[in-house]
């Protein structure tokens, strides 16, 4: 059973899902699967053109914005942003971990207006730490 992690009413995090995961992601009320995880990160892992396949054929919006490990860009958390705010219900962001997908959320709810402590603690609830990301949190939240 895949492990999605409730960051919001309408934001799960996972670590990286398999194809058979798009269908229960669909049963559990997902209209939008976010690949958080760079093409190529594990070759054993089903790639973004895979997930997007079985994600669209199920009826599912697919976006990709991938993540890498030299951080985050104004451009990934604006397209998160738009993510969230075109998603027609639920939304599923994955990762390796599910680590970066919550970075990107706390970042781009933060950058939405919500109380960076709120972020924090909803994040914490799931089991994640946004704690390297809080500073920018704090900045987005100010602009």
């Amino acid at each position: 059973m895949p492990d999605f992690k409730p960051l919001s009413e309408t934001v799960f995090a996972s670590p990286q899902i398999e194809l058979p995961d798009v269908a229960f992601a669909k049963t559990s009320g997902v209209t939008t699967i976010v690949n958080n995880r760079p093409d190529g990160e594990e070759p054993s892992a089903p790639q973004s053109q895979a997930i997007e396949a079985e994600a669209l054929a199920a009826g599912l919006d697919y976006i990709s914005i991938p993540i890498g490990h030299s951080g985050f860009s104004e451009v990934q958390v604006d397209a998160m942003v738009e993510a969230m705010k075109g998603a027609k219900g639920s939304m599923l962001a994955y990762c390796r971990s599910g680590t970066r997908s919550t970075f990107l959320w706390a970042l781009a709810s933060a950058k939405m207006g919500a109380n960076p402590d709120a972020v924090t603690q909803a994040a914490l609830a799931a089991g994640f730490d946004v704690s390297p990301v809080r500073p920018m949190m704090d900045m987005l939240a100010t602009r």
